[in-house]
């Protein structure tokens, strides 16, 4: 198999697991380790990835992963996550979704939720939750995003001072070593704080890509959080830190697709 048809190949992967690793895609491919390699840097020096140890994760930079790719990215992981968030939220209680593919699958778990106040500045958890007759959503004012449909600015974090939510569940870009909780829109990383400012209770959703990637633009500390829900094992000593700052982490991993009955 050439390379031109294994590149293409090695990106979908990463885009939906968020990392490949050389001894996995030298199996599947039924390569050496070296070709492997050999790809892995091509594709980084194209800047379509960036080596890592023993493999290769999606880019990080300035610029956020486009919105489509961001939806298949790591899409069962998300929807694990998701359903053990909705878990977290009780019927009859007002929230808070921000912007992002993972609060965008949060809001598809609560369908069956009853008699729940929404607000959001993301225009594609309305459109979820807009069918839902016992679901009242609110949608913040603010300027709209084209490419992902989310509200920012002034407008939106003044709309939100406006509440007191029971719970507010926020997504973010990365998720720094320290516990630093990373986003690139500067704009939006102010509605975000406001979102946890005005929260009795503050939930963050993300995956494990967000541990191999990195944002400018800091939200806040998973120490400024009650949980934090993810599909793996925190990196290095984050985990202690966590249960140091009382911040509960509950791991959601999606299921064995090799699982059967």
């Amino acid at each position: 198999m050439s390379q031109t048809i294994r590149h293409p190949e090695i990106l979908e992967i990463a885009r939906r697991d968020g990392k490949v690793t050389v001894e996995w895609l030298a199996e599947h491919f039924g390569v050496t380790l070296q070709t492997i390699r050999r790809d892995l840097s091509d594709l980084a020096e194209a800047g379509r990835l960036e080596r890592v140890h023993g493999g290769a994760v999606l880019p990080s930079g300035t610029v956020n992963i486009a919105y489509e790719e961001r939806r298949r990215l790591a899409a069962a992981s998300k929807q694990a996550i998701a359903r053990a968030c909705a878990a977290q939220i009780p019927e009859d209680c007002s929230i808070f979704l921000n912007i992002g593919t993972s609060t965008e699958a949060v809001a598809a778990e609560l369908i069956h939720h009853r008699n729940l106040l929404v607000v959001t500045n993301n225009m594609n958890v309305a459109n979820i939750l807009s069918n839902k007759a016992d679901c009242d959503v609110i949608v913040t004012g603010g300027r709209m995003r084209h490419s992902d449909g989310g509200l920012v600015g002034d407008l939106t974090s003044a709309a939100i001072r406006e509440f007191k939510f029971d719970i507010g569940v926020i997504g973010c870009s990365a998720l720094d070593a320290d516990g630093d909780i990373l986003d690139f829109d500067v704009q939006e990383v102010g509605v975000s704080r406001t979102i946890l400012n005005r929260s009795r209770r503050s939930l963050l959703v993300a995956d494990h890509t967000k541990f191999n990637r990195s944002a400018p633009a800091r939200i806040g500390s998973l120490a400024d959080l009650d949980m934090f829900l993810t599909d793996a094992p925190l990196p290095g000593d984050l985990a202690r830190r966590c249960a140091d700052w009382g911040t509960e982490v509950e791991l959601a991993p999606p299921p064995d697709p090799d699982a059967t009955g």
